[in-house]
């Protein structure tokens, strides 16, 4: 019984890690994200709202679809020269190049 209650313990310490902890994050005046305790940080757990937030960063709404397909289509080129990689995973002799010195025994 109490190996099994020693193996159940130790199971539940493996599988159940307990969470790391952040140190919290403030804000400034006009949203940013600053290091609390420093000029211009505003109190823990305060934020901007919605409204004075698009105000002081207008841009942030706006997202261009072009540049969303761009992104897109890089993502995609890359993953097709990936694919388009030769099979190697070195365990055949055929995946080797020969070189000046290979076929001199040592």
């Amino acid at each position: 019984m109490r190996r099994l209650t020693r193996f159940i313990a130790t199971l539940l310490l493996i599988l159940m890690p307990a969470g790391a902890l952040a140190a919290p994050t403030c804000q400034t005046r006009d949203g940013d994200v600053i290091k609390c305790g420093v000029s211009g940080a505003m109190p823990v757990g305060w934020t901007l709202p919605p409204e004075e937030y698009a105000a002081h960063h207008p841009d942030a709404e706006n997202t261009d679809p072009n540049q969303l397909l761009k992104a897109i289509g890089l993502v995609a080129l890359m993953l097709t020269f990936i694919l388009a990689l030769p099979d190697f995973d070195g365990r055949n002799d055929r995946d080797w190049i020969k070189q000046d010195k290979d076929d001199r025994r040592r």
